[in-house]
């Protein structure tokens, strides 16, 4: 059956760095207009990430207005570009847009699996450098998108396109093993949440650190043994080294903020590996580790910029067969600046999922 596409369409646009979204008409890629490989995605569901945030107010200094916002979604392959070939999805598939829009796939970052390192000017960023998942039609490309198993739900899994994948992947290069302790810093937000469930499937002990009632039962609830609240902790670093029994073996940090990254070499155990992957912004977001405690306490640092396609796949299969579900609240796509100003304001527990398709 052929779908009719629209001349236009509703996009919430950032037309001004630090200023609310727009949400306007805008043209709609046409088939015709579709270079080989690439498609276009009806977005039925699109995530809102605390990364929406830093890339509304230029906090990493690559924003280029107007842009259309948003970088996680779910929606159905409606046009494939002419003379594209052996395309990975067909016409009417359910599909996962992520934070990458694209990579080469050729360079040797993209060979060693750090496709979010391509070094090729074709790796591409949804509502950073291309036009992003806050939208009814967004262009995509074939390779790069991540085919949708049919038993999850639409809404449910769109928050495992970028935070699900990036602290899955987190936790995959974090060191720990079966039995170990891990430290999930913003413990009861989008990422952190689900990060508690992918650590307790893999075997490890996790301690919660949040702050907020709501998020301690909901941490608690999703198979945390200890929550620290940061906002009533008088020494952050003994009561998470007292938690754990020494410190933890690993830590994941997934706020925005320098302070925590800078705890955690504190409060970790000897041997342990601090993986950071929330981005603070750039002007106030600077590690400051002694170098005689990272060499007496034999510390890892590493740094991890959300996943390839293969911990994609691994991190669906895990939602697939029951071990991670996403608590997530539905709010219309008109709602965009409320629900960036209550992930802004610590509010939400969760996850925000805009419904995009009218």
């Amino acid at each position: 059956s052929t779908v009719t596409i629209p001349a236009t369409a509703r996009a919430a646009v950032i037309a001004t760095v630090k200023e609310d979204l727009i949400i306007k008409e805008v043209n709609v890629v046409q088939p015709s207009d579709l270079a080989a490989g690439e498609c276009l995605v009806k977005v039925d569901y699109a995530g809102c990430c605390h990364s929406d945030i830093h890339v509304k107010n230029n906090d990493w200094g690559r924003m280029q207005t107007p842009m259309i916002g948003g970088h996680e979604g779910v929606g159905h392959v409606i046009a494939i570009g002419a003379n594209t070939v052996g395309s990975p999805v067909k016409i009417g598939d359910r599909v996962g847009m992520k934070w990458f829009a694209n990579a080469c796939l050729k360079c040797e970052m993209c060979r060693l699996g750090f496709e979010s390192c391509c070094t090729l000017a074709k790796q591409q960023t949804h509502g950073l450098t291309v036009g992003g998942t806050f939208a009814e039609y967004t262009r995509c490309w074939v390779d790069y998108l991540t085919p949708i198993p049919d038993s999850l739900d639409s809404a449910a899994v769109t928050p495992l396109l970028c935070a699900g994948l990036t602290i899955y992947k987190a936790l995959k290069i974090s060191n720990a093993k079966p039995g170990h302790w891990v430290a999930l810093s913003g413990a009861g937000g989008g990422l952190g949440h689900l990060g508690i469930q992918f650590a307790v499937a893999m075997g490890l002990r996790v301690v919660a650190i949040d702050t907020g009632a709501d998020k301690r039962d909901l941490c608690l609830k999703l198979g945390a043994e200890k929550w620290v609240d940061f906002g009533e902790s008088k020494d952050l670093v003994k009561d998470i080294q007292d938690a754990t029994g020494g410190g933890p073996h690993a830590a994941i940090i997934a706020v925005g903020h320098a302070l925590p990254f800078n705890q955690a070499i504190m409060y970790l155990r000897s041997a342990g590996t601090l993986v950071a992957i929330g981005m603070p912004g750039s002007a106030n977001g600077i590690l400051n580790a002694p170098i005689a405690l990272l060499v007496s306490k034999c510390l890892t640092i590493i740094g991890s910029a959300t996943g390839n396609r293969q911990d994609m796949a691994e991190a669906l299969d895990f939602m697939a067969r029951g071990k991670v579900n996403c608590h997530h609240e539905i709010r219309d796509f008109t709602e965009v600046n409320g629900a960036l100003k209550d992930i802004s304001e610590g509010k939400v527990k969760g996850r925000i999922v805009l419904k995009i398709a009218p």
